[in-house]
């Protein structure tokens, strides 16, 4: 059958739900505060078990047990393998934004809307839309997000004479002199292995990926808005002022090491990476925002929610631990101070988030220009198979940076384009265009 979506969204972004699916739950009654109930919970991120003892200790007749997972695809696979089989689901999951349509169309997490009251002013538009999915459906509670953020080498930086980039102009000339008084220092690379990092660039730009149609996904990875995006980095690249070589590589850590990678275009959660990858500098580096095109804007690299899944046999019991873990001021900051994430709610900045990161305690102010950050206004679709768009982008723009040609970075993204309709088609989708 061919695959549609029902229901027309509020803001005509995303289909709810599988037309072919439904959610057993919707009847579920309110949790009974006396019936004990275990609730199983995965979670990649690091010391969740240690931040969900605060929940046990409160609610002794709720236990969650943390099984800690692989993050990312793995993550999603095992699931749907799961919710397939009809056991062996947790009754929460961590679920990254980008997946969540995946796991929507796959009926593998539930409408939480009713369970768990209305929260929508505790978070940024951004991260709320993305478990909503622009509707009324609630397919999670955001958890963590990923603004956007430059970080630089301020002792390089004062020593070249150059000033932060506020614009992207700006930014190209900063590289042309940093590499022009050092040839081995570069303010950036470009990464071919990392699709989510050029989404969050291009997001910036007004660009968003996927998108609806009446009834039909829309896919515009090749727009013009993306194609200037990746014409910008192309032109660096092949002028050979950016560099060409992958993130989180062994020859990308020692370049954050050694001063030949003087800047990093990351988001909120990088002072954790640079901590870990190039721990002898620290006190060397500061954070601003990134540069912009022609207004302020941002884009997000990263982040996830906090979903019920759709065989749990206690979703109000799920739903209630599920907002508690991402609003509860006593929980926002165990997930700041002790998951070391940056959580999605508005509150945290001012509950959770009082002091910098210890990789930036010579900047007071990092919270306060990551909260500017988190003001993210241009909304970024995703849709079904971001996998394979993502997977696309990996090996198109690995040839593009690898050959140094500006005109290749604009074909990759044609071949992302093609390889993702083709995808959507063969699965059963309703294209548009």
């Amino acid at each position: 059958m061919r695959k549609t979506f029902a229901g027309l969204l509020a803001t005509a972004l995303l289909m709810t739900t599988a037309a072919c699916s439904g959610d057993d739950n919707d009847t579920s009654p309110a949790a009974d505060p006396n019936e004990k109930v275990a609730l199983t919970y995965w979670s990649w991120a690091p010391n969740m078990d240690k931040v969900v003892e605060g929940w046990n200790a409160t609610h002794p007749n709720i236990q969650v047990t943390v099984n800690k997972q692989d993050g990312g695809d793995p993550a999603v696979a095992k699931l749907l393998t799961a919710i397939k089989a009809g056991s062996g689901a947790p009754d929460v999951m961590q679920a990254e934004y980008q997946k969540i349509p995946t796991l929507v169309a796959a009926d593998a997490v539930a409408d939480i809307a009713k369970e768990a009251g209305d929260l929508k002013a505790k978070f940024p538009e951004s991260a709320w839309n993305a478990v909503t999915l622009g509707g009324e459906a609630l397919y999670g509670v955001p958890q963590d997000s990923g603004p956007m953020m430059f970080f630089y080498r301020s002792d390089i930086f004062d020593k070249a004479g150059v000033q932060v980039p506020k614009t992207w102009d700006e930014y190209a000339a900063a590289a042309r002199t940093i590499h022009q008084k050092n040839p081995k220092q570069y303010l950036g690379t470009f990464s071919s292995n990392d699709p989510g990092w050029f989404a969050g660039l291009s997001q910036q730009a007004g660009a968003s990926w996927w998108g609806v149609q009446g009834e039909s996904w829309t896919v515009a990875v090749n727009d013009a808005t993306t194609k200037k995006v990746a014409g910008y980095w192309g032109g660096l690249v092949q002028e050979g002022v950016i560099d060409n070589k992958p993130m989180y590589t062994p020859e990308w850590n020692a370049a954050l090491n050694d001063g030949t990678q003087v800047g990093w275009l990351g988001a909120v959660w990088g002072p954790g990476v640079l901590e870990g990858n190039a721990a002898s500098t620290k006190g060397k580096w500061k954070a601003a925002l990134l540069p912009n095109w022609d207004a302020p804007a941002n884009g997000n690299w990263g982040g996830s929610a906090t979903s019920v899944t759709s065989q749990t046999k206690h979703k109000a019991q799920a739903a209630e631990f599920v907002k508690w873990l991402n609003t509860d001021p006593a929980a926002l900051k165990a997930l700041a101070g002790t998951a070391n994430v940056y959580p999605a709610a508005n509150d945290a900045t001012s509950v959770a988030l009082t002091a910098p990161p210890a990789f930036f305690s010579n900047q007071p102010d990092f919270y306060t220009i990551a909260a500017e950050a988190g003001k993210i206004t241009k909304p970024f679709t995703y849709g079904p198979n971001v996998n394979v768009a993502y997977s696309s982008y990996n090996d198109a723009f690995g040839k593009a940076a690898e050959g140094r040609k500006a005109a290749d970075f604009g074909a990759a993204l044609d071949t992302i384009q093609q390889a993702t309709v083709s995808d959507l088609k063969n699965a059963g989708f309703t294209v548009a265009g």
